[in-house]
């Protein structure tokens, strides 16, 4: 899957399971300034015996991450600010035309835009702080940063 940039993602948001794949689109996205995904996602009843499932054909957890979100919607697009161990980073969904609109309205660049996954975020993040974390929860990276006083 990772060779085809593609991922599956059990989530438990407050007792609510979903699995979403994701991937590329099959043509490529034309240009780099936006994330292009395609996202399959279904509700499912106990994420946890999906995930067994997962091991029993082979799958195993490559990436686990925790966030916070808090989502706005205008009714044409999305604007949500995830709180993550590693920052808060805020991610505007919509046609390309909408965010590039909204993104004017609260005065960020379009060479500001980032489009990486948090997966690879947290790549980043690791090399830059020298950190061995193995996921980007928020106990790891506490347990990974903690200077003795």
């Amino acid at each position: 899957m990772r060779a085809r940039t593609e991922i599956l993602r059990i989530r438990n948001y407050a007792g609510h399971w979903t699995v979403t794949h994701k991937r590329l689109p099959d043509v490529g996205p034309g240009e780099d300034t936006h994330k292009h995904r395609i996202e399959t996602e279904t509700e499912v009843a106990d994420g946890r015996a999906l995930a067994e499932v997962f091991l029993s054909i082979g799958l195993v957890a490559a990436f686990r991450y925790e966030k916070w979100r808090t989502e706005w919607s205008d009714g044409e697009g999305h604007c949500v600010v995830d709180e993550t161990p590693i920052g808060n980073f805020a991610e505007l969904e919509g046609s390309p035309q909408w965010i590039d609109r909204a993104a004017a309205r609260i005065d960020v660049a379009r060479a500001d835009y980032i489009t990486l996954s948090y997966g690879r975020l947290f790549d980043l993040w690791c090399e830059q702080h020298r950190s061995a974390a193995q996921d980007l929860t928020f106990a790891a990276i506490a347990a990974d940063t903690h200077v003795p006083g």
